[in-house]
C-alpha cells in the first residue's frame, strides 16, 4: 500500500492534521496510562508472591489545563474557617457582671471595655436571674463578643470592633393568633375573667377601655355577660402572652357597650363605639380598679369616726392599702400634701369647671404643679388622717359645689368621635368584628335559653 516509510509517516501526519488538538491530548494521555500500566504487569516468571502497586492516577486533559485562567482559580469558593462556639451562662440569684465575668474566665477589664465602650451597655445593669448571658471569645481566650437575651423577644449582641464594642438590637417578630374569651359574671369581673382563662394585662385592659362608661366597682352586677376579641403572641409554638382587645362587648343590667380598636388616618389607636364615639370620656366613673363601694354619696351620712351627722360629698371605695389610685382626667395638680383630717391628698383642676379631690392616700406619687393625664397613678390607698381603714375618698366639684361622681359624668360633655371623612374606613375595619361579636353573643343567648349556659 506504502513504497516506503518516509510515504507512511508523512500520510500519518496528514491524518492526524485533521483532529482537534483537545483530541490528540486525550488520546496521548490514553496511551501513557495504557503504558505505564504494562509496566507492571506481571510475566510468567515472576514471583508468585509479587505485590502488586495499584495506581489511581487521575488525568486531567491537556486541553483544559491549558485553558483554565487566573479567573478561574479566583472564583473557586474559598474556605470557610469555622465560627467560634458561643458558651452560655445563666444568671443566678445574687449575680453581679463581675461574677458572670469572672465564671466565664473573662477579666475584669474586658467587662470595663464592654461598659464603657458598647452602646445600651446600661441594660446589662438590668440583668435578672433566669435570664442568659452567652459569649464568644477568639484563638486567644479574649473576648470577642457577647449576647444579652433581655426577654423572648429582644436580644442585645455587643462585638468588638475597631474603637471598643458595637451594639446590635435583634429583635424576634412573634405569631399572632386571634383569640376569642366570654364569661358570666357571678361576684366580680376579675373572678369571672380569670376564670375564663384571661390575663391580668387583659382583664385590667378590658376595665380601662370600658372605664368611662361603667364604674366597675359599682355598676356590676350579677349575670352581667361579657364577650373579649383579643391577640394572643406565640414563639416557636411557646405563648409569650397576651396582645391588643380588639373588639369588646359588656351587656349590663339589659344595656350593651361595644367597643372597637381603631387606627386613625394619622396612625393614632383608640376605642371606640359601633358609631364612632371614643370610649375615652373626659372623666372616669371610678378612679381605681376592681374594689367595692363602701360609702356612697350621702348629704346626712354619720360620720364614722366622730358619731354625728356630716354630709359625705363623696364617694368611699375600699381597697387594700397599696392599690394604685388614677387621676380621672387630664390636668394638673394644684394641691399635693398632708393634712390632720385628710391624711395626704391630692387636689387636681381639669379645665376651668372641674376639680377632684383624692384623700387618705398611703403615698402619693405627683406634687403641686405637676400635669397629669387620665388613668396616671397620683398615689396610693391608704388610711392616713380620720380613717377607720384603707380606703380612698373621692369628690368631684363642678364650678365649686360637690356633686355626686357616680351620676356626674353622664351630664358631662360628649367625648370625641371619628371624623366623618374616616367613617366609611372605620366601618370597614370593625366590620369583621362586629359579625364576631354577635355571632358569639348569639350563641350565648341560645346556650342560655336551652339551659346549656
Amino acid at each position: 500500500m506504502f513504497n516506503n516509510d518516509s510515504q507512511r509517516h508523512a500520510t500519518l501526519r496528514k491524518a492526524a492534521g485533521k483532529f482537534p488538538r483537545r483530541h490528540l491530548a486525550l488520546a496521548a494521555s490514553t496511551l501513557l496510562a495504557l503504558g505505564l500500566s504494562l509496566l507492571f504487569l506481571p510475566g510468567e516468571n515472576a514471583e508468585a508472591k509479587r505485590t502488586a502497586i495499584p495506581l489511581n492516577l487521575e488525568l486531567t486533559p491537556v486541553a483544559a489545563i491549558e485553558n483554565e485562567t487566573e479567573e478561574d482559580v479566583a472564583a473557586a469558593p474559598p474556605v470557610k474557617a469555622p465560627e467560634p462556639e458561643w458558651s452560655k451562662v445563666e444568671v443566678r440569684p445574687g449575680d453581679s457582671l463581675s461574677s458572670i465575668f469572672s465564671r466565664a474566665n473573662l477579666t475584669p477589664q474586658e467587662l470595663h471595655e464592654v461598659l464603657t465602650t458598647a452602646p445600651k451597655a446600661k441594660a446589662l445593669n438590668k440583668i435578672q436571674p433566669g435570664q442568659t448571658i452567652a459569649f464568644q471569645v477568639d484563638d486567644d481566650g479574649a473576648l470577642s463578643a457577647m449576647s444579652y437575651q433581655v426577654d423572648k423577644l429582644q436580644s442585645l449582641v455587643f462585638e468588638r470592633g475597631v474603637a471598643g464594642f458595637t451594639t446590635t438590637e435583634v429583635r424576634e417578630k412573634p405569631e399572632v393568633r386571634q383569640r376569642v374569651a366570654s364569661a358570666t359574671i357571678t361576684t366580680s369581673l376579675y373572678r369571672a375573667a380569670n376564670e375564663a382563662g384571661v390575663s391580668q394585662n387583659i382583664i385590667m385592659e378590658l376595665a380601662n377601655i370600658f372605664g368611662g362608661v361603667l364604674d366597675f366597682v359599682y355598676d356590676v352586677r350579677k349575670d352581667d355577660f361579657f364577650i373579649v376579641i383579643y391577640e394572643e403572641l406565640y414563639l416557636h409554638g411557646e405563648k409569650l402572652g397576651s396582645g391588643q382587645i380588639l373588639a369588646a362587648q359588656y351587656f349590663n343590667q339589659g344595656r350593651s357597650f361595644q367597643a372597637y380598636r381603631y387606627i386613625d388616618a394619622e396612625g393614632e389607636v383608640d376605642y371606640f363605639s359601633e358609631t364612632g364615639e371614643s370610649m375615652r370620656k373626659a372623666f372616669l366613673r371610678a378612679p381605681l380598679d376592681f374594689t367595692r363601694i363602701s360609702s356612697r354619696f350621702d348629704p346626712k351620712r354619720l360620720h364614722p369616726v366622730f358619731k354625728t351627722v356630716r354630709p359625705h360629698r363623696g364617694v368611699d371605695y375600699a381597697a387594700p392599702r397599696g392599690t394604685p389610685v388614677y387621676a380621672a382626667g387630664d390636668g394638673r395638680v394644684i394641691k399635693s400634701g398632708y393634712s390632720k383630717p385628710n391624711g395626704n391628698y391630692v387636689f387636681i383642676k381639669h379645665g376651668e369647671a372641674y376639680i377632684t379631690k383624692y384623700l387618705h392616700l398611703h403615698k402619693r406619687a405627683v406634687g403641686q404643679g405637676e400635669r397629669v393625664r387620665q388613668r396616671e397613678t397620683i398615689g396610693w390607698v391608704g388610711s392616713t388622717g380620720y380613717a377607720t381603714g384603707p380606703h380612698l375618698h373621692y369628690e368631684f366639684l363642678v364650678n365649686g359645689v360637690h356633686r355626686n361622681p357616680a351620676t356626674i359624668v353622664d351630664k358631662l360633655p360628649p367625648p370625641t368621635r371619628v371624623g366623618k371623612s374616616e367613617m366609611p374606613d372605620f366601618l370597614a375595619q370593625i366590620s369583621g368584628l362586629q359579625l364576631q361579636l354577635r355571632t358569639y353573643a348569639a350563641q350565648r343567648n341560645y346556650a342560655a335559653d336551652s339551659g346549656q349556659g
